[in-house]
């Protein structure tokens, strides 16, 4: 589930995170065991900034990220539980329009009657109980993001420093829900910023559940949506 609160807030976070850390020029930017060597042709210091636009799909970085995908699996499986008990009560709440729709013209007017309060009772707990579930889900998952953001800003701002990028763009959101029409792969620098992250980190992958398949996104705790944050693009900028 990614919600509209969590990309406002993903969207405030590194716009403060790596704003505050390239002013001080990065100082505070931990050295990473993976090469990234600078854009041929361009040298740049701190402090220094290049001429290129490079983009980067923060949110799918983050939970793109070995760290952010192990966090986020461990989030939808504690939730589990819960959507087991949601299906059961939506379950059972189609039971009773079923019932309804069928054998209204069968009931007495009373029976009618406790049946449609019944069914107004449970789909208001329903609704209710499905709220609650989500705005959890949505508080755990951004505190997630927070937490990996807080690590992966300073190597966004490094690595747009030493390759010579001058501006990096957040393609988070579509156009026009973002002011980014649109940023071609070559400018795309999420999985380079991927894979050093995860380099630094030491989190080993989330293994596979078999041979073949890929590894489920935790579900929402509607039991009808994924959460899916855009996978990082595969192409790193030459």
């Amino acid at each position: 589930m990614t919600s509209k609160f969590l990309r406002v807030f993903l969207a405030a976070a590194i716009l403060f995170t790596i704003s505050a850390l390239a002013q001080t020029g990065s100082a505070a930017t931990p050295s990473s065991p993976v090469a990234t060597p600078a854009a041929s042709g361009t040298t740049t210091t701190p402090g220094n900034t290049g001429t290129k636009v490079g983009a980067i799909n923060i949110e799918g970085a983050i939970f793109g990220s070995n760290e952010g995908r192990r966090d986020l699996e461990a989030v939808g499986k504690k939730f589990e539980p819960k959507n087991t008990e949601l299906k059961n009560q939506n379950d059972e709440l189609e039971s009773l329009k079923k019932q309804l729709t069928t054998q209204q013209d069968k009931l007495s007017e009373d029976a009618l009657a406790a049946l449609k309060k019944q069914i107004e009772s449970k789909q208001k707990l329903f609704d209710r109980a499905v709220q609650d579930a989500q705005e959890e889900f949505g508080t755990q998952q951004q505190e997630i993001a927070n937490r990996v953001l807080q690590k992966m800003a300073p190597i966004v701002v490094k690595y747009a420093q030493d390759n010579g990028f001058g501006m990096i763009i957040d393609t988070s959101k579509p156009w026009p829900q973002s002011p980014v029409l649109m940023a071609g792969d070559g400018l795309d620098i999420t999985k380079a910023v991927v894979d050093i992250y995860n380099a630094q980190s030491g989190v080993p992958a989330p293994p596979a559940p078999g041979a073949g398949t890929k590894p489920a996104a935790p579900r929402s705790p509607t039991g009808a949506g994924a959460a899916k944050p855009a996978a990082p693009k595969t192409d790193a900028p030459k």
